[in-house]
């Protein structure tokens, strides 16, 4: 965290004088600087002013790794069952809200801000994006899952209903099962979000085909 801010610190990439800002959250023991090399991959429109903001994970002990610190948004607890971590997830997810209210003070409209992140990073955004008090343009959930899906309606924001939803997955994964993303999918399709469901022949890692189908999902929610 940022101690003037209290908010993750941030690598940027864009202008500052964006009129759209994407949010992408790392994984375990990963950092800002791994996602932040999808950006000239991403082919962004010809004009397009759009800011990356790639946030650092607090250090903290993860029991699944031996206790080993790193950069995690939350614990994993294999004894405590697949939707433990709460209380960190609910952290974070406050923290990435900070994020997005400090880039609507910076002159972004919400609507033009899409929250997203590849594994533990995309449980974040889709816990924050889901519960946000203001529309937002959109979440990316990459290899990632939703966390405890069964009670996801006790947390799920008005101002988001309906909001469209980017998923992507390797179908071979040995961190997070398909299946698991599928259930997210599904749950979130049930309650009327529309979702963009891309899986492809690889494992826990990001395709340059999945960068193309982005790519082309960010374009069509941020239009000039």
């Amino acid at each position: 965290m940022s101690e003037a801010s209290g908010l993750p610190e941030c690598i940027e990439v864009g202008p500052e004088d964006a009129d759209a800002s994407i949010l992408l959250l790392h994984g375990l023991g990963a950092d800002g600087q791994d996602l932040e090399g999808i950006v000239p991959h991403l082919k962004l429109p010809v004009g397009a002013r759009w800011r990356f903001l790639f946030p650092n994970a607090p250090v903290r002990p993860v029991t699944i790794n031996g206790g080993m610190r790193m950069r995690a948004w939350y614990d994993i607890d294999p004894a405590a069952g697949p939707d433990s971590g709460s209380g960190d997830i609910a952290a974070s997810a406050a923290a990435t809200a900070g994020l997005i209210a400090r880039e609507a003070e910076r002159g972004v409209a919400t609507k033009r801000i899409v929250v997203g992140g590849f594994s533990q990073g995309g449980v974040i955004a889709l816990e924050t994006g889901l519960a946000y008090p203001e529309r937002l343009a959109g979440i990316v959930a990459l290899s990632t899952y939703l966390h405890d899906h069964a009670n996801v309606t006790a947390r799920l924001g008005l101002a988001n209903a309906e909001l469209p939803v980017f998923m992507a997955h390797g179908l071979m994964d040995p961190m997070i099962p398909v299946q698991r993303a599928a259930i997210a999918k599904s749950t979130l399709t049930d309650l009327s979000y529309p979702v963009t469901w891309q899986e492809y022949p690889m494992g826990h890692e990001i395709c340059m085909e999945e960068l193309d189908a982005l790519s082309r999902w960010l374009t069509a929610q941020l239009p000039d």
